[in-house]
């Protein structure tokens, strides 16, 4: 009996291309949030370069985790782990309210350590939700994972920061275009491999074009160190603050709820739909991954949701692919030339690239939501209403903020709050009280009703 796509294991060539491809696709992701605490706690140019470092290194351990496992631990799906974004405005609120800057790391790993193991124990208690997800809430929460990313691609489009002169030019711009046109073209005209690493050399051949405009900054390849290793507790032992493990702890609980709904959609893209055994597992790799970073100097870990959109897109499903993609991710950190290797790469490249993932990811809820019974209109009413709450944060960023800032960690999630309120309207609508009206085909809730003819609205109502 052959292996399933997810088990297979591809050349050595094409696993390390493919495995590229998806560090290419994260590298961004994975190194904002170090920089972005990095430099609120004011941390040397070295430091910034170790902390970069030390979060690739661990990024790629809680990868084997998934994708590999061991024991009950690991999803063993094509899964990608990563510093979670869903941790930057705690830490740095942290790192505000500490008055000593040294001792901000190690409160913030202090923090990770105890959520991470909370959330370990956790994980099977919380993996039992998945009966909730049916395709109508799903196929919301995937098409709302691909639009959130969206905005992601559309700011590295524009340039590296948006203090930058250059922010938004139309060269930038011009670069975006030209790496997306490359992508859609090599996806058309050629077939197999290349076809398959259209976005990887998309990215080649966007970084090469923009070297004559200057965008492309080797600077730093030249200062990099070619050997260098995540020494454990590198900026002091951790410390355990009540408030920092609070914060963390609902982090861990946004973290958690994102993972679940990513491996939903990453089931249903390779063909293998996560279980409540599977997602448990999963959460384990997650939380277990997160408690341990710190002791590397590494934050919380997480999925990442714009590798699903790769895995849509390329239809390489293997597991073992993205393995290959966490031993680069190993190797970036414990070499920090090799790391800025993939630094090269100009932010509006990857805009032109992220386009076309991310919009991947959305096009697979939609297809998810095709199988979700919208002749029905309580489940188009659930769709409607969890889309719009999970567009709140893109559409109007600061709609909640008069909100206490723990309340925001969530709210601030279009992912988070749209999966919230597709379950809670799936519950009421199809599960409390029964099937309801949702157990026969009803009319659309934007269609006209009964029409009100003349001999009807004249008609005398019965005598008794």
């Amino acid at each position: 009996m052959a292996d399933h796509p997810v088990d297979e294991k591809l050349p050595p060539l094409k696993m390390a291309t493919t495995g590229l491809q998806h560090v290419a696709a994260m590298y961004a992701g994975v190194v904002a949030p170090p920089l972005i605490v990095g430099a609120a706690i004011g941390l040397t140019a070295t430091e910034l370069t170790f902390l970069t470092g030390a979060c690739l290194f661990t990024a790629g351990l809680a990868t084997f985790l998934q994708t590999l496992g061991i024991w009950k631990i690991g999803a063993r799906l094509p899964f990608v782990n990563g510093v979670t974004f869903a941790g930057v405005a705690p830490m740095t609120a942290i790192v505000a309210s500490t008055e000593d800057k040294s001792d901000a790391l190690p409160i913030i790993f202090g923090a990770v350590i105890v959520a991470g193991l909370i959330g370990f124990f956790a994980a099977p208690f919380f993996s039992k939700a998945i009966r909730f997800f049916p395709p109508v809430v799903t196929g919301t929460v995937i098409t709302l994972i691909g639009i959130s990313l969206l905005p992601v691609a559309f700011g590295w489009a524009q340039g590296s920061s948006p203090e930058a002169d250059d922010f938004g030019s139309s060269t930038n711009l011009a670069l975006a275009g030209i790496t997306l046109v490359v992508v859609l073209l090599l996806r058309r005209f050629t077939r197999g491999f290349v076809k398959q690493i259209a976005v990887l050399l998309g990215l080649v051949a966007g970084t090469l074009i923009a070297i004559p405009f200057g965008v492309t900054d080797f600077g730093p390849v030249a200062d990099a160190s070619i050997v260098g290793f995540p020494t454990p507790f590198h900026f002091g032992a951790p410390q355990f603050q009540l408030a920092a493990i609070l914060s963390m702890c609902v982090v861990m609980v946004v973290s958690m709820t994102e993972s679940t709904a990513d491996m939903l959609a990453l089931g249903e893209i390779v063909d293998r739909p996560a279980d409540e055994k599977t997602i448990a597992a999963g959460l384990r790799a997650d939380t277990l991954g997160s408690a341990l970073s710190p002791v590397f100097n590494g934050f919380m870990c997480s999925a990442f949701a714009q590798n699903i959109g790769l895995v849509a897109m390329t239809k390489i499903r293997s597991r073992f692919v993205v393995a290959a993609g966490g031993g680069f991710l190993v190797l970036m950190g414990l070499c920090p030339m090799a790391a800025s290797l993939i630094a090269v790469v100009p932010r509006p490249v990857l805009g032109g690239a992220g386009v076309v993932l991310f919009g991947s990811v959305a096009a697979s809820g939609i297809q998810t939501l095709v199988r979700a019974s919208l002749d029905k209109d309580n489940n188009v009413l659930i769709v409607a209403v969890s889309l719009a709450v999970g567009i709140i944060p893109i559409a109007a960023p600061e709609f909640y903020h008069s909100f206490p800032e723990n309340a925001k960690i969530i709210l601030d999630s279009g992912i988070s709050t749209g999966c919230l309120a597709a379950v809670l309207l799936n519950l009421v609508f199809n599960h409390i009280g029964g099937r309801g009206r949702d157990a026969e085909d009803v009319t659309h809730p934007m269609e006209a009703g009964t029409e009100i003819t003349e001999a009807t609205a004249t008609r005398a109502p019965a005598t008794p």
